[in-house]
């Protein structure tokens, strides 16, 4: 900044955001959004990789990237989860222990892939975060992922990022019957200019979903899947139960 004659005043002005928000730039660890930063490189004249490298060192699966690129862009995401805590809300330990289990994955490619999934929760700490809505099943709360420490932790987490303003998370209670959603998870994604798209996983790996006639049935899904769900209190209510049962 000094060097191109700015500072965080003029430079906050040319990209159309507030002082404040650059100033937090010149902070470790506080990333702007990827739009504001090819902005800033621009004006500053430099490679959008030098001022920030952390986002360009990618530790995600490659088949993954097309979504984490899109995620890093969305206005909204609504999430699905039968069987776990949403990424995006998962804490390292729970993370770590999803993915050791069954020794599947060498340990040096876990713990980059935790690296990125961590990563990709600094979205929902940016100044203009996306909302996030999360519905999962009591059964993620209630099955052992790692030891008790592990999944105190998780839901410990979960419970505190669901009084964030502009994330929710819902609970659809045990006793309900089999619903749509327990055909599998999925992710609704809304970008600026009101395109939606979907995020599907497997066993081998994600996929993007763009075609309008998908997306549309996977939306309807998720208007049956929210109405089985607690309302947001209720959920945060029973997460903090649950949580007590781990410690």
């Amino acid at each position: 900044m000094a060097a191109a004659g700015e500072t965080a005043e003029s430079l906050a002005e040319k990209v159309r955001v507030h002082p404040k928000s650059a100033a937090r730039w010149l902070a470790a660890g506080r990333i702007p959004h990827p739009r504001t930063r090819m902005a800033v490189a621009g004006v500053l004249g430099r490679d959008a990789a030098d001022l920030w490298p952390e986002p360009f060192r990618r530790r995600d699966l490659p088949w993954f990237r097309p979504w984490a690129d899109l995620e890093q862009d969305a206005i909204s995401l609504r999430s699905y989860q039968p069987l776990l805590v949403p990424g995006l809300l998962q804490t390292e330990g729970y993370a770590r222990a999803v993915l050791s289990t069954g020794g599947l994955v060498p340990p040096s490619e876990v713990d980059e892939i935790v690296a990125g999934r961590l990563d990709r929760q600094a979205i929902l700490d940016r100044d203009a975060p996306p909302q996030l809505i999360a519905v999962i099943d009591e059964v993620v709360l209630r099955r052992p992922v790692g030891d008790g420490s592990a999944m105190a932790g998780q839901l410990a987490h979960l419970a505190e990022v669901a009084e964030w303003e502009h994330v929710q998370v819902r609970v659809i209670p045990a006793e309900t019957p089999w619903h749509t959603g327990l055909a599998g998870p999925f992710v609704l994604g809304r970008l600026p200019d009101g395109t939606e798209l979907v995020y599907l996983d497997n066993q081998i790996r994600g996929q993007v979903v763009t075609d309008p006639i998908d997306v549309a049935n996977l939306g309807r899904r998720w208007e049956s899947v929210t109405g089985e769900a607690f309302p947001q209190r209720r959920s945060i209510e029973l997460i903090r139960e649950v949580a007590t049962t781990w410690t």
